[in-house]
């Protein structure tokens, strides 16, 4: 019988990228004349964005509320236009706090209601987690009330590997759905099938009070848990005084495997946790503490940002902010490597600049080892708070929180609070046409390339901010004549248009517009291109993008991958240059797919499956493709 196999694959290509300060490309208040608060944004595959949060309007963007809070599902396309809304809920409060876009193109929860009617039901009393599952338009799939007869109070969502879902937050309950509690509140984590039911759940805390505000499943199929503890027993130990930040590691079902109680003798809360590339964390969260695990704060409540190895260590952490109180929510992986933390500030010294008054959205650009790289205040001067952000596709940023503003950077308010949603770009683009040539014989720069590649071709830019195209070239030479089979072409800012050309007839290609072209006959093939140029000069400069899968040719002979490997790791050959899969027993579905066929095609070693790519067999070529 043959077995699945989880596997994750990482890929070393770079391309290069014109990254300045940051500027607003567009901003959206969204809502009606009643408080409305966006905890959550995604972008999504379509380049669109989806956002969620709590909405008691029922007038302007909104509409279908159905008493009181409601939960507000807002689709949005790139530019920030409204294409469907959602409210969802009953006649009490409900609020989303997080939402995905699932893998068939709906869309996942989460949050907390007090109802039990309208599209709720199932309450167990009091307050319960919420769950809807949602189609790509917005239509409820199915909807779950988890939890017991005391405060349940879901605050993250994830997909999981397998097609279900994980969901944590912070429960009072120890009926119902919830067993195992410790006392007072603990943090509680729900497994979920595809569907909704309960696979296991687990409460994690001591005897005094814990919470859960962010969870992701790690490479290893388990789950890494960040909160905030004030115990120092049960599940926890190691707290230094009053409020720690807590750092729980599960296995794939449940089982603590490790905790940390991370802070000082002041409050300390984490509300936001990643696994980095090396298999350890990044936490973001709050702290006021100025000794233990903590140093360096700048007065009242600072970010503070914590890199952990595997095993919970601290290798370092940064207190960042000014003499007033500074609160982070968001940390996200950016493609340099670095990191993208934001939240809201109401200082205006130390690490803070540009303040529009009172309360600002506040982004921070970090490196890989915590230094700042750029910084920035948005907002007006009313109270503006960033709960959830994401860099984009084209390398800019997406932020969302609520605004009461309408003055400084908010225009568009439709009273009291409003979803505020945020496009970030790197730079001011302006025009420059170029025409690259890659007719036989294919050539950057004066110099002839004969086989596949990456390779760069300069757009100088008169303002002294150049701008860096990345040309990946898949080339075949058979007996000296050289055949492209596709070019995928990488720039900063979108193209305003792409002209593949026949460098045979020197005619245009009809409907050729793509950043990626595959011809369907043999020859050489150039193109005229119009992309955007860096403008603004003031901190401009290169920084290496993640990677890009690579799509090598004519390796049928050349792959290696033994179908019954002893270890937990494959090595394999591509186009001449080495990789290796990291393998992890699961029960997911087989994803080798051979193109042109209705059906999945099996191959000796097809059942070891990267975890985020596919391998696509396409006429005698492997594509390394996202799934």
């Amino acid at each position: 019988m043959k077995k699945n196999i989880l596997a994750t694959l990482f890929l070393t290509f770079s391309f290069f990228l014109a990254i300045c300060q940051p500027t607003i490309q567009w901003q959206k208040p969204l809502g009606g004349t009643a408080a409305d608060h966006a905890y959550s944004i995604q972008q999504t595959n379509d380049g669109g964005y989806i956002v969620a949060g709590r909405s008691a309007s029922i007038n302007a963007d909104v509409s279908g509320n159905h008493g009181g809070d409601d939960f507000w599902v807002v689709k949005l396309n790139n530019t920030g236009a409204i294409e469907w809304q959602k409210s969802l809920g009953g006649s009490n409060y409900d609020a989303a706090r997080s939402v995905q876009q699932t893998n068939d193109g709906g869309y996942i929860v989460a949050g907390d209601s007090y109802s039990n009617d309208g599209d709720v039901s199932g309450n167990h009393g009091d307050v319960d987690f919420w769950v809807v599952k949602l189609t790509n338009s917005g239509i409820i799939e199915w909807q779950k009330s988890l939890g017991g007869a005391g405060y349940d109070n879901a605050s993250s969502i994830k997909q999981t590997i397998d097609g279900g879902y994980v969901v944590t937050g912070t429960s009072f309950s120890n009926d119902g759905d919830v067993s195992g509690n410790h006392g007072l509140d603990d943090s509680w984590v729900v497994k979920l099938s595809s569907i909704g039911a309960i696979e296991w759940q687990k409460s994690l805390g001591g005897t005094d009070g814990e919470a859960a505000f962010s969870i992701q499943q790690t490479i290893d199929g388990g789950y890494i848990l960040a909160g905030n503890s004030n115990s120092n027993d049960g599940d926890v130990s190691g707290n230094h005084g009053l409020i720690d930040s807590w750092v729980v590691k599960l296995s794939s079902l449940g089982t603590m495997e490790w905790q940390k109680s991370i802070g000082g003798t002041g409050y300390d809360n984490a509300t936001s946790i990643k696994q980095t590339i090396d298999q350890g964390y990044i936490v973001a969260g709050t702290s006021n503490s100025n000794d233990g695990d903590v140093s360096g704060n700048h007065g009242g409540l600072d970010y503070w940002i914590v890199k952990l190895t595997s095993l919970g260590a601290i290798e370092w952490q940064k207190s960042l902010g000014g003499s007033g109180d500074d609160f982070a929510f968001n940390i996200q992986h950016s493609y340099d490597g670095g990191y993208i933390v934001a939240g809201h500030s109401t200082s205006n010294d130390g690490d803070v600049s540009g303040n529009n008054g009172f309360t600002d959205y506040w982004a921070v650009k970090l490196t890989s080892a915590g230094a700042i790289e750029w910084q920035e205040s948005l907002g007006g001067t009313g109270i503006d708070k960033a709960y959830s952000l994401q860099q984009t596709f084209d390398g800019g940023y997406i932020v969302a929180g609520s605004s009461n503003s309408n003055d400084g950077d908010v225009s568009g308010n439709h009273g009291s609070y409003d979803f505020w949603v945020v496009k970030l770009n790197t730079c001011q683009p302006i025009e420059s046409t170029l025409t690259f040539n890659e007719c036989d014989p294919f050539s950057v720069n004066g110099i002839t390339y004969n086989n596949s590649g990456i390779y760069t071709q300069t757009l100088t830019n008169s303002n002294g901010c150049d701008s860096i195209l990345t040309i990946e070239a898949e080339i075949l030479n058979f007996n000296g004549q050289i055949f492209q089979t596709d070019t995928t072409l990488y720039f900063n800012g979108n193209p305003t248009s792409i002209q593949w050309i026949n460098c045979n007839t020197g005619q245009a290609i009809p409907g050729a517009t793509q950043t990626t072209f595959v011809p369907q006959i043999t020859g050489n093939y150039g193109a005229i291109i119009t992309i955007g140029e860096c403008v603004d000069t003031s901190n401009c400069r290169l920084i290496p993008v993640p990677p890009i899968p690579k799509s090598p040719t004519n390796i049928c002979e050349n792959i290696n991958v033994s179908p019954n490997p002893v270890s937990d790791q494959v090595s394999f050959t591509l186009d001449k240059e080495s990789y290796s899969i990291n393998l992890f027993t699961s029960t997911g579905a087989l994803v080798w797919q051979k193109t042109g066929t209705p059906e999945k095609q099996e191959i000796d070693f097809r059942n070891y499956a990267p975890a985020m790519y596919v391998l696509q067999v396409d006429q005698c070529r492997y594509k390394i493709v996202k799934q």
